[in-house]
């Protein structure tokens, strides 16, 4: 029984993805990289218009792991890549950024509790009343 009749590709020859490996179009890095350069202006004109506060470090940090992520996905390949391999490596990351913040806010929350507690104003014994 001869195998190469039931292929698409002729005997001795491998496809074009086997044997070169697969290649994506250039205008969409072209895309990514104007995307890219949009969003660094955005952060930068965070500071560029005197955003204080929570609103400027939420600002930053959005506009950075957008950035983050649209690198990941197409300069480093991985919105090619199979789901399982994704997850592999998306999970850990999302996994230890909630567990830090949890942290955080537990952190926050004893802070807090320990200034209420703790201060002079706060141990000083109340008058006794007659």
């Amino acid at each position: 029984m001869d195998h190469a009749e039931h292929h698409p590709v002729a005997a001795g020859e491998q496809p074009a993805a086997q044997a070169h490996g697969q290649q994506h179009p250039l205008g969409i890095y072209f895309k990514i990289w104007a995307l890219l350069f949009v969003l660094s202006a955005m952060s930068y004109s965070v500071d560029y218009f005197h955003a204080q506060g929570l609103l400027r470090w939420s600002l930053i940090i959005i506009f950075m792991l957008l950035k983050a992520g649209l690198i990941v996905a197409v300069f480093m390949h991985m919105l090619w890549e199979r789901l399982a391999l994704v997850y592999a490596i998306v999970i850990p990351p999302l996994l230890l950024v909630t567990l830090v913040a949890i942290g955080a806010l537990e952190a926050n929350y004893t802070w807090l509790t320990r200034g209420a507690f703790f201060t002079p104003e706060a141990q000083q014994p109340a008058a006794p009343s007659h």
